[in-house]
């Protein structure tokens, strides 16, 4: 009688987490969306945010010049025909800044998600199956991210090649730490809940129990740091072709766009350097901001 009484009240304790969890997310929801409507900031954000993802998919096919077509108007200040100017190449500077997300959204986007899957798989092994190999694996990341991270993705990117490929991998392998970090922190707070007890008690084996109950439960905290992550690594990918370890002229890219024109900032050619600049800014800028509002959210339900 005792232990159906256990059963019962695990078996209830269990139904009740997951209304509880269904609960929490419909609160999550509303809180979000009464950020968007009383926060004119926010709203900007999600406007950037949209205008990128646009921009991701149908602008070189908006561009109203032939993206590595140049034109013998070279250095054309801002005009009628070319609305940014054209840069040292010829090319028209417009086209090629609305066709840049194309390159450097989707390589952020991939690192991100490659990120957020092999961080959070680290992050619950190391929390959830107890032992030296999760300590070992913690120090070891304290360790990489003592150094330079910047100065490691150069090294990576110049040693492996300077690929689309290569310059993802790096970029997640910087943002591993991170997901790991939250993902680690999340699943023990999990890991003793009582659904997670009448799983075990179910006779649900550890993995089972790992990536059915744990890890969904999880991820909250992941998907709510993505926004921020994308913008990081929109930089990192920008940062790398600024200095010639990235992506490589003639492709429409921010970073590289900026550093064609930067010497000629002194002599007052300023629009091939500007215009990428200002986009990237805004573009980074409005996940940021979408990023800090959706962690805003996470962590109201955990005060």
């Amino acid at each position: 009688m005792a232990q159906l009484e256990t059963e019962y009240e695990l078996e209830h304790g269990g139904h009740s987490a997951m209304e509880s969890d269904l609960v929490e997310e419909a609160s999550r929801w509303q809180h979000f969306k009464e950020l968007v409507r009383t926060s004119w900031m926010l709203k900007i954000g999600l406007l950037l945010v949209f205008a990128a993802i646009f921009l991701t998919i149908f602008g070189p096919m908006i561009a109203p010049h032939p993206l590595e077509d140049a034109t013998p108007d070279v250095l054309q200040a801002p005009s009628g025909e070319h609305w940014f100017g054209t840069d040292g190449s010829g090319f028209d500077v417009f086209s090629r800044v609305i066709a840049a997300p194309r390159i450097d959204v989707l390589i952020a986007l991939a690192a991100t998600a490659l990120s957020l899957v092999l961080g959070s798989l680290i992050g619950l092994i190391v929390s959830f199956f107890k032992g030296w190999m999760g300590e070992l694996t913690m120090r070891f990341v304290d360790v990489v991210q003592a150094f330079p991270l910047f100065v490691l993705a150069i090294i990576f990117v110049v040693g492996r090649g300077r690929s689309t490929f290569n310059i993802i991998v790096v970029i997640a392998l910087l943002n591993i730490p991170i997901y790991l970090r939250l993902i680690r922190a999340e699943v023990f707070s999990l890991r003793e809940r009582v659904f997670v007890e009448s799983a075990r008690a179910g006779g649900d084996s550890g993995l089972s129990i790992a990536l059915r109950h744990v890890m969904p439960n999880a991820m909250s905290p992941g998907f709510a740091q993505m926004s921020i992550t994308m913008g990081y690594s929109i930089i990192v990918a920008a940062g790398l072709s600024f200095i010639g370890a990235g992506i490589q002229p003639p492709k429409a890219e921010w970073g590289a766009m900026i550093a064609a024109g930067a010497n000629g900032i002194q002599i007052g050619q300023w629009w091939p350097s500007l215009f990428p600049g200002i986009a990237m800014s805004l573009t980074v800028f409005g996940f940021a901001v979408v990023g800090e509002a959706l962690q805003a959210v996470f962590l109201r339900q955990r005060v």
